[in-house]
Parts: C-alpha cells; structure tokens; sequence
C-alpha cells in the first residue's frame, strides 16, 4: 500500500500468500530490519527474566508472542484502524541482553533504546520481564522528558529492593519516580490486586501523586469510562503504557510468572488499550509472557493482539 507521496509501506505477510504456520517468524510476519531507521514504529524484542522473582521463563516471551502474532491480520475490524496504511513498521528483532548480568543488561537496553527512538521510532517492546520498562523509560524520558504512565499490572513495581538488590522486575516504577522519569500525577496503575506484606503495600505510589485503581474497583464492569477519565487527565502529555499480562485473570493468561486471581479479563485488556487512542503514546510494552507455563500458547497469543491493538492507537495510525 502506498502513501500520498507514492513510498511503499511494509505489510504483514498474508495467511493466503503463505500459510501462517510459514514464513518469518517476525511480529506479524513483518519485513526485519536491523535498526528502526525510516519507520514510524517498531517491534523489538527483549528476551528477558534475569530480573525475575518466581517462576522464570519470560526470555522466551518474545519468540512465542511472535509465534502466535501469524494469526492476526492488518485491519482492526472493531476500531477501524489501520496502522499499515499510514505508518511504515517493521520488527527489528530483540536486543541483545547479557543474560548474566542484569545491571548490565540496563545499560544495554537503555543505549538500544537511544538507537532506536534517535530515528523517531516508536517502539513497541516484547518482553520480557518487567524489570525492563525501567531502563526503557530512561531512554524514553531523554528525548520526551518525564512522561505520562498507563501501568496495567497486578503488583505495585514500586519495592525499595528485592533481596537486596535495586533493581529487579518488583522495582521499576520506585526507580523511574527516583530518576524523574514520569510526571507522578499522571501516572495511572490498573488492576493491582492480591495479598500484601502490609495494609499499606500500594500506598507509596499514592503518596507520590499516582492513581491507583484496584482490580475490586474493575470487576463486572467496562472499563470504557475509567479510560476516559484518564485521557482527560492526561491530556497532550507525552504517555507511555506497560502492559503486564499478569493483570489478566489467570483463566486468561497462566503463562506468566506471578499469578494473581480475580483479574481482569480479555474485554477490559482490549478497553484499556483502545482507550488510550487520541493519547501521545510514545513507547509501549507487553511484559511477563512465561510460555513455559501455558503450553496452550494462549498467553502469548493474547500478548500479540494487545500488541497489535498498542500499534492501532498509536498517533500516526490514527485517522486524519
């Protein structure tokens, strides 16, 4: 498909050009690229879970959500997006961690990350555990400043240390806040829930300006009008969303590595990230896919759409 000025933009290989079991193995059967030079967004992969505190398994989160992405096609049927006639996209595949060393691993990801947003790509992360959002904000807050945050999560991320150590998948958003990263009163967490080590577990973020919206407040109900508040709030802010799978019930998602009961469900997943259309998204990420313990692949296939869906509310994709 080609836009007004007549460049070709990249397409997902079809299911009737090549059967979805063949092919590249990219995000949608996306073209590779190396870097995230002429694209308006990317998916890059961080094959991660060295920052895990449980069941491990997310390194391999990544190649399994590509895996399930061949089912999905160009056009949102419900939204009307079409983000492959209007940006050019493509998946440059996954960064190269030291599986080793996680305060390395930081570094890594931030300099990549640098790489790619110099090009004023949008990167859409796979991950990976949820330790990552963290240096990927820093990269993210050099080139936008301090930004919005839309965290979707059953757990806080807001632990001083976890045995010890300041950085890990439970520490993020302490870290960010510390770094200057995001402005406190337009960050929003959806879903916390569970058991606690103190009446007070999820306080530290309310006490810094953040909105806390537990997964109680959520249930049996649409989360269309919660989304709408938030865009309010938020406004032309630049924003970036992480999304952590084990938000959803694990009747939805089992394949991560920090269960919860009583989540939210697949149709809230797909509320919150509609709901960010109109929004300044500038970076995104689905982390906690553990594909060890879903055999079904059903996790990271729910992992792929919300991917999918975080590309169709992206500014450039959105209807001019």
């Amino acid at each position: 498909m080609r836009d007004k000025s007549g460049s070709q933009f990249n397409q997902p290989l079809g299911g009737n050009a090549m059967p979805r079991f063949g092919g590249d193995a990219t995000m949608m059967r996306l073209p590779a690229q190396k870097s995230a030079q002429g694209l308006d967004a990317c998916f890059v992969g961080i094959p991660m879970d060295i920052g895990t505190s449980n069941r491990a398994g997310t390194r391999h989160g990544p190649r399994a959500i590509r895996a399930e992405s061949c089912m999905l096609r160009p056009f949102n049927m419900a939204t009307g997006a079409a983000p492959f006639a209007r940006m050019q996209v493509a998946d440059i595949g996954d960064v190269a961690i030291n599986t080793f060393d996680l305060k390395k691993t930081i570094d890594i990801i931030t300099a990549a990350y640098r790489g790619i947003l110099s090009h004023d790509a949008v990167p859409l992360t796979l991950g990976g555990d949820h330790t990552l959002t963290y240096p990927v904000l820093r990269a993210i807050a050099e080139k936008h400043g301090p930004v919005a945050l839309i965290h979707v999560d059953a757990h806080a991320d807001t632990n001083d240390e976890m045995f010890g150590e300041k950085i890990a998948h439970g520490t993020p958003f302490r870290r960010a806040v510390e770094d200057g990263l995001l402005i406190n009163d337009k960050v929003f967490q959806i879903g916390l829930r569970g058991t606690g080590y103190a009446p007070d577990d999820f306080d530290w973020g309310r006490q810094k300006g953040f909105t806390v919206i537990p997964a109680e407040a959520c249930w049996h109900k649409s989360l269309a009008p919660l989304m709408d508040e938030i865009r309010g709030k938020i406004g032309d802010a630049p924003v970036y969303l992480t999304y952590d799978i084990d938000s959803l019930d694990p009747a939805y998602a089992p394949g991560t590595g920090t269960v919860e009961i009583g989540g939210l469900t697949t149709i809230q997943a797909l509320e919150i990230v509609r709901g960010c259309a109109g929004l300044n998204i500038v970076g995104a990420d689905l982390v906690e896919v553990s594909p060890p313990y879903d055999p079904s692949g059903n996790t990271a296939l729910i992992g792929a759409n919300l991917l999918y869906e975080m590309l169709c509310v992206l500014p450039k994709a959105q209807k001019t």
